[in-house]
């Protein structure tokens, strides 16, 4: 029989239901996220691995909001950052999600992991949003199921990967945060691939609606954009990641050269969003090459000046 999760309320800091060594694991997860948060992190997801292994099986199941419930291996390292209540996990997106509670949106969750943001964007503090969540990894669906399953089914949750098309591809990867089809297709787990477009021809979301389309898979952005060419015409906001490593700034070089899309960026330094007009701006943003960059891509004009408005929100 399982062990029933370890429970944590974000808001308040009371932990419940963990033994005393899971307990003293808790507060070297927590100092150890504050104190590398100095330098992006590095070496925290090694370091609470390693400490995973000395810890019984189990989960955690974090409070997020008096909504929003979402639950992890307990000791995971990309994860148990959340036991710090000063972590924020991707400040711009969390702000836009916030800011557009008011708005009738759907959340498309691309490479939903084990489904962080469509548990937050569906609860009522977000706007109570529908939300489809695409995780193709056999290992991190059961677990994107299950945080669906304990917040009432409220969101979809779809095995599938995003390509230019349909068809099949070959999953391959190490850590659960970054599996990929853009690797070798010569072994790794046979996952199904939709395109975005083909979330309207199958009926799963409407014309003529507004999306955010949380777009997180590994390497094949550049695809997934291409098989979204109506999706995109609507009112969406393609939100991507700029690799740090990447100087030739392979995914918004193609978002400004062969797409209608207008490009906006988080810059970190500033702490403000910026419209890209030229990718030499990014060469000015991307001073770590171990860190991503938010990047939103859009044509429409709503969600523009949506984006814009953060600014003022995050002075």
């Amino acid at each position: 029989m399982a062990i029933p999760p370890i429970q944590f309320d974000r808001a308040s800091g009371v932990l419940e239901g963990a033994n005393a060594w899971e307990r003293l694991a808790a507060v070297a997860l927590t100092l150890g996220s504050k104190v590398s948060s100095n330098f992006s992190h590095r070496g925290y997801n090694g370091c609470a691995n390693l400490l995973r292994k000395t810890l019984p099986a189990r989960d955690i199941e974090i409070k997020l909001n008096e909504d929003a419930k979402f639950a992890f291996p307990y000791g995971d390292g990309y994860w148990s950052k959340l036991l710090n209540r000063t972590f924020s996990y991707e400040d711009e997106l969390d702000l836009l999600f916030q800011h557009s509670a008011d708005v009738d949106y759907t959340l498309l969750d691309c490479g939903a992991n084990y489904g962080y943001w469509s548990v937050l964007v569906s609860s009522k503090p977000y706007g109570s949003h529908k939300a489809i969540a695409i995780e193709p990894s056999g290992a991190n669906y059961p677990r994107l199921a299950n945080n669906a399953a304990i917040n009432n089914n409220r969101f979809e949750a779809m095995k599938c990967a995003i390509g230019s098309g349909r068809g099949t591809a070959r999953l391959s990867g190490v850590k659960h945060e970054a599996f990929s089809i853009a690797g070798s297709q010569d072994d790794g787990e046979e996952v199904p691939v939709i395109a975005l477009d083909n979330l309207l021809d199958d009926g799963k979301v409407s014309p003529g609606g507004k999306f955010l389309i949380k777009l997180d898979v590994e390497g094949v952005e550049i695809e997934a954009i291409k098989g979204g060419a109506r999706l995109l015409r609507e009112d969406s906001v393609i939100l991507c990641e700029e690799h740090g490593n990447d100087p030739q700034h392979t995914v918004s070089r193609f978002i400004l050269e062969q797409t209608p899309l207008k490009l906006i960026v988080y810059d970190p330094r500033s702490n403000r969003m910026e419209t890209v007009s030229e990718l030499s701006i990014l060469d000015r943003i991307k001073v770590s090459t171990h860190v991503g960059y938010n990047v939103f891509g859009t044509a429409s004009a709503f969600w523009q000046d949506r984006i814009h408005a953060l600014n003022a929100r995050l002075q």
